[in-house]
């Protein structure tokens, strides 16, 4: 027990902290019972789909499956990073757009970790690609980000007329999110090598793994595009997989693949922050976020929910400010909605696409420096926003 205490890391026991927090809340009635049970029904489908997701992608990454994307994306830049930088960051950007921020950090983030060795690169240009792009690039399309679906309901916008809207300022974040990824880790300084020697193609050592594994992240990403409720199509594709191995590989499949650290952590919050809200969140952001909806509101709604992101999570934060503007106050809704996509890039749990992330640098052993990690977080929050709402606000 002594031991296992002891493999704990700090974030490890925040997420514990969390949890035991909440539990006291309920446990005293600062937080009613009947709010706890709603909230925790509400994100019984989120943890489905965070424990069937990840155990999915990490054995279609056993497959190696990721293994042979890698290899092709490092073949067709031909040994120039300049071009493998763009692939990735594309890349990147498009998973992210089409298939949510949290299938990029889950399916994406093994492929940056399975090419980085191939391309002699260290692995933190390309995982701080995915990371950073999962957040910056979620803004364009309803399906982007759960936050966006609820924004979209919210000014009565169809999925074109939401992508309309957004186009402008989603290429912007991409942008300037692209520019700080060269300067702070893909350039030479920063990479340390000029070319890169592109790889032979990988072998599939079982060929029956790796059309299964292969075939149902196509299908949970055809599901997910089909309107499937993203539990459900993550638990079936992971269910076929798992079958698959204990069929061909019966070792691979191990209690470590179940996210514990997450599920934990996601429950903790979602106790914790309806607590916060009882007891003044709602005021506090009342006065941050003020009443104009364009000019000055506008940067307000997007500072106050990128810095409340990065103390709750961007979800939460999100609902937190939404409750305060008024229904009629579009550009200031939409600029809520950048902060909360924008700037969950600052703290590890941020947003869950960012803790998702971190669960599979850990996976890697991957060190994350968190002060460089922050640091540049917080210039690229800081920055992308502004230009991003500045945009928003112009062709409002």
């Amino acid at each position: 027990m002594a031991s296992g205490l002891r493999r704990l890391s700090v974030l490890d026991w925040i997420r514990f902290g969390l949890l035991a927090a909440g539990l006291v809340f309920v446990a005293t009635g600062l937080l009613p019972a009947e709010t706890a049970r709603e909230s925790v029904g509400r994100i019984a489908p989120l943890l489905l789909f965070l424990g069937a997701v990840i155990v999915l992608a990490e054995l279609t990454k056993e497959a190696r499956v990721f293994d042979v994307i890698a290899t092709r994306i490092a073949i067709v830049g031909q040994g120039s990073y300049a071009s493998l930088f763009l692939l990735c960051a594309a890349f990147a950007s498009l998973v992210t757009i089409f298939l949510n921020l949290d299938t990029t950090a889950v399916l994406l983030t093994p492929v940056m970790l399975a090419l980085a060795p191939r391309a002699k690169i260290a692995p933190l240009p390309m995982v701080m690609t995915t990371v950073w792009l999962a957040n910056t690039a979620s803004l364009l399309l309803p399906v982007s980000n759960l936050t966006n679906l609820l924004a979209m309901n919210r000014v009565a916008l169809t999925t074109q007329e939401f992508a309309a809207r957004m186009w402008a300022p989603q290429l912007v974040s991409i942008a300037v999110t692209m520019a700080f990824l060269w300067v702070f880790f893909w350039r030479r300084g920063e990479r340390g090598e000029d070319r890169y020697e592109p790889p032979p193609p990988v072998p599939v050592p079982d060929r029956v793994l790796f059309g299964v594994s292969g075939v149902a992240c196509l299908l949970f990403i055809a599901a997910i595009l089909a309107g499937v409720e993203i539990g459900v199509a993550a638990l079936v594709a992971a269910v076929a997989v798992v079958a698959a191995f204990a069929w061909r590989d019966r070792a691979k499949l191990v209690w470590g693949l179940i996210p514990w650290r997450l599920l934990v952590f996601v429950t903790g919050l979602f106790l914790v922050v309806p607590t916060l809200s009882r007891l003044g969140l709602a005021d506090v952001m009342r006065a941050l976020v003020g009443v104009g909806g364009d000019g000055d509101g506008a940067y307000r709604a997007a500072a106050a929910g990128a810095a409340l992101s990065n103390v709750v999570n961007n979800l939460p934060a999100y609902v937190a400010g939404e409750q305060v503007i008024p229904a009629a106050n579009h550009t200031q809704l939409l600029s809520l909605l950048a902060g909360t996509n924008l700037g969950p890039v600052i703290t590890p749990w941020g947003s869950l696409a960012t803790l998702l992330w971190f669960e599979w640098c850990r996976r890697g052993n991957v060190r994350v420096p968190l002060a460089k990690f922050v640091a540049t977080g917080a210039g690229l929050a800081v920055t992308g926003l502004a230009a991003t709402v500045t945009v928003l606000v112009l062709t409002g």
